[in-house]
This record gives C-alpha cells, structure tokens and sequence, in this order.
C-alpha cells in the first residue's frame, strides 16, 4: 500500500500541519491524518504507508476512553461510506469523494486552540534527560538526584512548551502565560493534563504498554475546555514495552522515536532538506505504528480500505 503524502479535497481548506490536512465544513471540521512523518519540526520526503489511519483511529479510542474526564472535539470517525455520505451533504458536495478518507478522518467541532502543547512526563527520558543531566532540574521542576535514564519519576511533572507554526516550540515561562492571557487557565490545564496522563497510563499497564510521556492540546468548544488534535499516538507519545524495561538507558520504543535516532545517526544538522529514511526503517515503523494500535485497544488495525 502505498503512502498518502497529499489530500486534495473540494472543501476550504482549514489547516494543513505536519501530518494532518484540516478541512473546513462550516460549523465543523473534516481532519484527514496523511501518511506524512515529522522529526525536528521538518516533514520528511517519505511517508509510512497506513500511519494516518493508526494516528486516526488511535486518537478515536483515546478520546472515547477519556470522556468521562473531559470532554473533546471528536464527533465520528468516517469508517465507511455511508458517513462518507454525511461528510458530501454536510458540505453541500455532489461529487464521488475519494475512498482514501475511509478510516484516517475523522469529523470534529471546531474549537478555539489554546497556543499551548500541554507536555506530561512520566519517566526521565528524551530532552529531559538531557536536562536534567545538566541541571538536575525538568524545566523549573527539582528532581532528586542520582535518578538514571529512563526512570520513573517520583509522580508525573507537567511541562508545558509554547506552540508556534512559525518557531521552535520552547517552555512556557510566565511572561507568555501572561501573554496568552492564561494565567487564569494554566492551573486547569495541568489538573487536566495530569488526569489524563495518570488514567491513560495506568489503562496502558494492563496491556503491557509504558507510556513515558506524551503532550496534549486544548481548547474552547461553546466556552468549554476540550481536548483537540491528536490524543496519545506513537507521534505524540513515548511507547515502550513494558516487558522490555529497564532502567538505565533508552528503551526499545513503539513510537518513532527510531526514527528521530537514525535521522541523528546521519549527521543530519536539522536544517531542510531532511534526509530520505531507507525502505527497512519505513517497513519497521509502519509495524510499530500498527503494533501499539493492536496492543492498546486489542484490535487489528481497521485497514479494509486501501488507497
């Protein structure tokens, strides 16, 4: 199967990231998940086939499973035609739409973002445990000492960074609370943050998985705060087997992070163009991606309808 790298859709165009094309619907939003893969900032020249239906429907089951906790955009996942036909008469399209919107979209109410990655972390691992070689510190958080790589901390440490299309994401310090005019706000954030973090980690125990971190978007649906964009997925977490553990170095991952080792393998200096990953690490990402999918929710992943 090959990668969807594109979408080119006969609706306004909301949004086009990294990774997924953000579609405008009127009073809702039509979010495709592509086949695109990011490191550093930059999307690289290859995708992984079927990533975006993992990233998809991942995010579904998490939102689901996070309900009772706070509320999110997610309305449905557009998993067979029959809401392919809800998608056609929401936008007032005549015409076919293509098959390839079948699983890795999704229908969402659109919402007022709040500029922030709202950053969970777990275990001291990644740029943390760069950090806290340095300083001792995560961010202005003190760690106790003598903690090694990949440890679990004490309890979970919320770290938020700012979030910039046009600039490296950086912590947050009180000057852009103060800014963003969340002052108010950034204690909720946490709780919330903390809350998920904690429910979803513990849920990811029982099936063999660690999460090590992960990072979550807000926002205001009609004035209340709801979870946005992705939720939990080998792009926004650390995935680790659980019966692998074991303190002390880095872990084998189910995220991508491989890819972001190999890339730096490469002396790539994080500058465009990035660098085209070999066809093997292409195929053992895509098993990954598929991997975490089946572990957490027990299902193969939905993927009857190819491009």
């Amino acid at each position: 199967m090959p990668a969807l790298l594109e979408t080119d859709l006969p609706f306004p165009l909301f949004r086009r990231g990294k990774v997924r094309d953000v579609y405008d619907l009127g009073d809702k939003l039509l979010i495709v998940s592509a086949d695109r893969i990011s490191a550093f900032d930059f999307v690289l020249p290859c995708g992984i086939p079927g990533k975006g239906k993992v990233l998809n429907q991942l995010s579904a089951f998490w939102f689901e499973k996070t309900a009772h906790i706070i509320p999110s955009h997610f309305i449905k996942v557009i998993d067979g035609n029959v809401i392919l036909n809800e998608v056609k008469n929401l936008s007032g399209h005549s015409g076919e739409l293509p098959d390839y919107l079948i699983n890795r979209s999704m229908l969402v109410a659109k919402a007022e973002r709040i500029p922030v990655e709202c950053i969970v972390r777990g275990y001291l691992s990644g740029s943390a445990w760069a950090e806290y070689k340095e300083t001792g510190k995560v961010g202005s958080i003190d760690l106790p000492s003598g903690m090694k790589e990949s440890q679990e901390l004490p309890q979970p440490i919320f770290t938020p960074t700012t979030k910039s299309d046009t600039e490296h994401d950086r912590p947050l310090n009180a000057q852009d609370i103060r800014k963003l005019g969340i002052k108010d706000l950034i204690g909720e954030l946490e709780e919330k943050s903390l809350l998920i973090y904690r429910y979803a980690r513990d849920y990811a125990k029982t099936k063999g998985v660690i999460i090590a971190d992960t990072k979550f978007e807000f926002g205001f649906i009609n004035g209340e705060l709801a979870l946005i964009d992705e939720l939990l997925t080998p792009d926004s977490s650390r995935f680790w087997d659980a019966s692998q553990y074991k303190v002390g170095g880095s872990q084998p991952s189910l995220d991508k992070q491989p890819v972001r080792d190999w890339l730096l393998s490469q002396g790539w200096d994080k500058e465009p163009p990035a660098p085209m990953l070999p066809p093997h690490l292409v195929e053992s990402t895509a098993q990954r991606y598929n991997k975490i999918y089946k572990l957490l929710t027990g299902y193969q992943l939905n993927v009857s309808k190819s491009l």
